[in-house]
């Protein structure tokens, strides 16, 4: 069991209930909810929400940590949003939010198009991407799928990055 699931998680300003096998989070940016896997128990009061095992398994002992911190990230992200801003290095390289689409015009021979998900909201400011998100889990997973279109490469930098993220350059080749 981790350190994070032996203190009852505080729940601020967003409402959770617990009913029928989902955990459902209630707050001001939006609403969550997570299938409650059937060896934990989870049990809500005032001091916030307290996580346990059913039974003494490895599994459920990993998994009382695994679902504390998804707890915290949900009551988290229905407080205030999750942000990621990606870059976009080099030449001619595009952005643009058409409708529910982000495409992309990063060197390729066709633009690429991406579907922006329901719970996520894109905006492009020249060559930022700004994703925000009340559900950490999707946010990550498609900012890495944005990323992947084209990775940034070690030799000149041009790609798709996140804005924190530092590239570890190599030289190229030397002229003897």
């Amino acid at each position: 069991m981790s350190r994070l699931a032996k203190k009852a998680i505080p729940t601020g300003k967003a409402e959770v209930t617990a009913a029928g096998g989902v955990l459902t989070v209630k707050g001001p940016k939006g609403t969550l909810t997570k299938r409650i896997h059937p060896t934990i128990d989870i049990a809500v009061d005032a001091s916030g929400v307290s996580i346990t095992s059913k039974d003494r398994s490895r599994i459920g002992k990993t998994l009382v940590g695994t679902f504390a911190s998804h707890v915290k990230n949900m009551t988290q992200g229905v407080e205030s949003l999750y942000v990621k801003k990606l870059v976009l290095e080099g030449v001619g390289y595009k952005v643009e939010v058409k409708g529910k689409d982000i495409v992309l015009t990063v060197g390729f021979s066709h633009t690429v198009a991406l579907k922006i998900p329901e719970d996520i909201s894109a905006s492009v400011e020249k060559n930022v991407i700004k994703l925000e998100s009340v559900n950490k889990e999707s946010l990550g997973q498609f900012a890495a799928n944005v990323r992947k279109v084209k990775p940034p490469e070690p030799y000149l930098g041009k790609g798709i990055r996140y804005e924190d993220e530092v590239v570890r350059r190599k030289q190229g080749k030397k002229a003897v």
